[in-house]
């Protein structure tokens, strides 16, 4: 229901800039309690991405399953990619008896975490060696609750946020999921030396509860509808009460699927250079996702222990994440949005040179602890930043859609395109690959290239504009 205000208008290509704070200002915001809320979130939901991804990789190389099988393995995550299907459906249709009591947005949350603590249950209880397959159906329904708790808590996130909170509240949240990721690998790998991988996993499950406990003690944020929405969906209702033949159930069905899934994807496909936005989206972290799919894998071949591998993750990642987040936040700040893409995309394709220097080194805990501070620090700037644009593409009418589908192209990449990395593995020695998931991020600063281009056009013409007006 429209409740007569309208969204902020964004800028078309998300490189618009925004007013820049001053590091008083700027940390002021993170002493809001909302904020504090979205960091818990965001750690619920950076936990289950390694339990189907690195981690499981590195249990999978435990049990001595070939290599390919591994790399194939990420395509488990196919529900990142699709999520926008049911977005719609999350962000339109309430969910039983939850959302009577809860809300929508908390509703759906409370039910897609105790769905997922569920599925990492049934992935504890299956042994990989025994029924691999069954475990990559499980590994299945972990990556579907997993997308669909992202799904519900990008859209609360933003509407719980006023305009000028939406970039804290995405950067507090990529910090708190990167904190979920480093827990369910460095601190899953700490713990499997003494427990077993079935007790991690349980425990792994026991701590997606942080966010179900959030969300109760969080308020249900207020849904707002824009005028231009709540004009459309004026028109379309017109349309049908003029087609008797549309009245009726099938005319409010037809209203709803416009409205819900129709309109957001028309909204999008209406902006100057959507293709190309698209298609950086999907190459942006190709490399390192590449890259990230065999790290596992490669460090237990090299003869590192999971403790090892934990310790150092754990003391120099966490770290290094940390100081990743705050230069990408910095870089934002002072030089906007399309330098700060620049910048975190360079750094985040040459950190994986370090992984082919460590290839060179081989067994060698110093060099470990340095791969790990190169990588970290490169993870952090680069998703820091990435989530912020796609954050600043989204109309607010349509937030938790046109979220679910920018970040769905975007796990294209860590999925299909990434799969055959184990593929390749194979067929190389780890030095070549390494240097080949490099090159494989230069198209992805390619289609950046193309977009700067048409930015810079954009701003010109606006900027003649301007002085023809004065």
């Amino acid at each position: 229901m429209a409740d007569g205000r309208s969204p902020p208008a964004r800028s078309r290509d998300g490189l618009g800039h925004a007013a820049r704070k001053s590091w008083r200002g700027a940390l002021t915001s993170y002493r809001d309690r909302r904020i504090v809320s979205i960091f818990f979130l965001g750690l619920s939901a950076g936990l289950p991405l390694a339990l189907t991804g690195n981690t499981l990789g590195i249990w999978l190389a435990r049990e001595e399953i070939d290599k390919t099988t591994v790399g194939l393995f990420s395509i488990v995550a196919l529900s990142y990619a699709i999520k926008f299907l049911w977005a719609p459906v999350i962000d339109r249709v309430g969910f039983p008896l939850l959302t009577r009591f809860l809300g929508q947005r908390r509703g759906w949350t409370v039910a897609t975490q105790l769905a997922l603590m569920a599925a990492i249950v049934a992935m504890a209880l299956t042994d990989p060696v025994e029924n691999l397959g069954l475990m990559a159906i499980f590994a299945v329904l972990v990556a579907f609750c997993s997308a669909s708790q992202d799904v519900v808590i990008d859209a609360y996130r933003v509407e719980l946020l006023e305009e000028e909170k939406i970039g804290t509240g995405a950067s507090t949240y990529v910090f708190g999921y990167r904190i979920g990721v480093l827990v369910s690998t460095t601190g899953a790998l700490n713990l499997v030396g003494g427990v077993g991988w079935s007790t991690v996993y349980l425990i792994m499950a026991a701590l997606v509860s942080i966010g179900l406990v959030t969300i109760l003690l969080s308020r249900e944020p207020e849904h707002v509808v824009g005028e231009e929405s709540a004009a459309r969906e004026r028109r379309v209702r017109d349309y049908l009460a003029h087609r008797p033949e549309l009245s009726g159930r099938r005319a409010a069905i037809l209203s709803w699927l416009y409205d819900a899934v129709i309109s957001p994807f028309v909204d999008f496909m209406t902006r100057p250079q959507w293709l190309v936005i698209l298609l950086f989206i999907v190459f942006y972290k190709l490399g390192d996702s590449m890259a990230g799919v065999m790290t596992g894998y490669f460090l237990v071949e090299l003869g590192f222990g999971d403790a090892e591998i934990g310790n150092i993750g754990k003391t120099v990642g966490l770290i290094a994440t940390l100081l990743g987040f705050v230069i990408g936040g910095w870089l934002m700040a002072k030089l906007g949005m399309l330098w700060a893409l620049w910048i975190c995309g360079g750094v985040q394709m040459l950190s994986n040179l370090i992984f082919a220097v460590q290839a060179s080194v081989g067994y060698d805990t110093g060099m470990l602890a340095i791969a790990f501070a190169v990588e970290n620090l490169a993870g952090g700037m680069g998703t820091a930043a990435f989530v912020a644009y796609l954050s600043g593409l989204c109309n607010l009418a349509y937030t938790a859609t046109q979220f679910a589908l920018l970040s769905a192209v975007a796990s294209l990449g860590r999925t299909f395109l990434a799969a055959p990395a184990g593929w390749l593995a194979d067929m190389v020695e780890w030095v070549p690959f390494f240097l080949i998931t490099t090159v494989a991020a230069l198209p992805g600063l390619a289609f950046l290239l193309w977009i700067t281009i048409a930015h810079q056009r954009a701003e010109r013409i606006r900027s003649l504009s301007s002085n023809e007006i004065s």
